[in-house]
């Protein structure tokens, strides 16, 4: 998984690239509730049941006329203290004492940095990157014409890393959403933003790949184009040949921190419910189904007597949850949800944010070879239910573990005997326990002498351990038994 943080390139160790957040100046590694009485942006979709036709693009008028709606955003944040200037005399010196004792500690030194944005509604409100505005301490909004105007933020978004900002201003250009879900691959896009600060700039490519999923988070679902873009362009608007906004420019790979074709736009049919409860309460609200999952590899299909990979793997069930109520068991491949087909893992994660709380689903599930439907009841996501969701599906990130507890039904799938342990789904490459050999299949049965009845057991196990003390393991492997350590 690709970690989040700033002032660093993201690390794709599985492409050997990195990918970054694209914010000019400084590098940044990285439900549906009510809606606003008034539309919030002018839509325009492709005709229902009628397979979308892709015009002949005229850049030049596209460009000249969308252009005036793109803003530049200029932030400033306090980053770490100033340089200090030292003296010819050395540390610790009656010089250097003295600059100390007059001048004080080191101030803070401001950090300026430049994304883009651009304008939805004709009253001020603008879409952005939620990194664009992260922790700024002052927010500047500059129009084509020059006009500038002081930003203020109406909610932030980080797991889709989206954000609503407004200006004080009516009667200004706007460019009208689409629909991505009906974006083909090879579809012709412009993005247009501020790189590296030069304002106004235009790039032009295709479409270069649809659902793609880059460690961001739960909800990754980017467009890869190949439309330059670079440091400066997030947060702006990735445009298709009829002049719609399809995307929101935001990450790119590579190894240098500029373009090498390789550019990700957040999806407008995923913005488009997150932006109206930014308009509407500044927060959003997200489904909560309850279940810990993994992808069906062609290995566990085999194990599932599944003849494809197409479904969403359930590992773990939560108890007292949604998915617990509604009679989800781990095992169970869930391929349909509220109608959709769940091909992919990712797939569920984003069908479940997206339903209203509150509101019965139905649930299609595959057991034993047999379909079941089964009906759950959507909670409300809360930070408490995503922690505990994401400790029932994968241990401690610094272990490197990815585990599920044995059940009498997975050790007769797997062939083993019925015995209480945690059973290896995936260890990470690099991570501590791939260098202690860590195997997936491994069955770990104890824990620093302890019986392993439970991922919580495991993480206890990983916070409460001695620093220089390593974690013993006992592990059942092939018929046999082995220890091993993690540092």
């Amino acid at each position: 998984m690709l970690d989040r943080f700033r002032g660093r390139r993201w690390a794709g160790s599985a492409v050997g690239l990195a990918a970054v957040l694209i914010l000019g100046g400084v590098t940044y590694g990285f439900g549906v509730t009510k809606s606003t009485q008034l539309p919030l942006w002018t839509e325009q979709s492709a005709t229902a049941g009628a397979a979308p036709t892709v015009p002949a693009p005229d850049w030049v008028k596209i460009g000249r006329d969308l252009k005036p709606a793109v803003v530049n955003v200029s932030t400033k944040r306090a980053q770490g203290p100033a340089p200090e200037m030292g003296t010819p005399f050395g540390e610790d010196s009656p010089f250097d004492r003295y600059f100390r004792d007059h001048f004080g500690t080191r101030p803070q030194r401001p950090v300026r940095s430049m994304g883009s944005g651009f304008i939805i509604n004709s009253n001020g409100y603008i879409v952005t990157n939620n990194h664009v505005v992260d922790g700024a301490t002052q927010l500047q909004v500059k129009l084509s014409d020059g006009r500038e105007f002081q930003g203020k933020v109406i909610g932030r978004d980080p797991k889709t890393d989206l954000a609503l900002l407004k200006i004080e201003a009516t009667g200004l250009p706007v460019i009208p959403l689409g629909d991505s879900s009906a974006l083909q691959v090879g579809e012709p896009v412009m993005a247009i933003g501020n790189p590296f600060g030069l304002e106004q700039t235009v790039t032009t490519g295709i479409v270069s790949a649809t659902g793609r999923s880059i460690g961001a988070g739960p909800y990754d679902d980017f467009i890869q184009t190949d439309a330059s873009v670079n440091p400066g362009n997030s947060g702006g608007p990735l445009i298709n040949a009829r002049g719609q906004v399809i995307g929101i420019n935001t990450a790119i790979f590579s190894q240098s921190g500029g373009s090498v074709g390789i550019g990700f736009a957040i999806p407008v049919s995923l913005a488009k419910s997150v932006v109206t409860q930014l308009a509407d309460s500044g927060t959003v609200t997200r489904g909560w189904l309850g279940v810990g999952i993994q992808p069906l590899t062609p290995d566990l299909a085999k194990t599932f007597n599944r003849p494809d990979t197409k479904g969403a793997l359930v590992s773990s069930v939560t108890p007292s949850s949604p998915a617990s109520r509604a009679g989800l068991k781990s095992g169970d491949i869930i391929t349909m949800y509220d109608g959709r087909a769940i091909n992919r893992v990712g797939d569920l994660p984003r069908a479940v944010a997206e339903t209203r709380v509150g509101r019965e689903v139905p649930v299609s599930v595959l057991r034993d070879g047999q379909t079941v439907q089964l009906t759950a009841r959507i909670e409300a996501l809360d930070a408490k239910e995503g922690r505990q969701a994401a400790a029932e599906s994968e241990a401690k990130p610094s272990l490197g573990l990815s585990v599920q507890p044995m059940t009498p039904d997975l050790a007769r799938r797997l062939g083993t005997p019925e015995r209480q342990g945690l059973v290896v789904q995936g260890v990470q490459p690099g991570s501590p326990a791939a260098d202690a050999g860590f195997e997936r299949g491994d069955v770990i049965v104890e824990v620093n002498r302890q019986p392993a009845r439970s991922v919580e057991q495991l993480n206890d196990a990983v916070a409460k351990r001695e620093k220089g003390k390593p974690i013993l393991f006992r592990v059942e492997r092939e018929g046999g038994s082995v220890f091993l350590t993690v540092a």
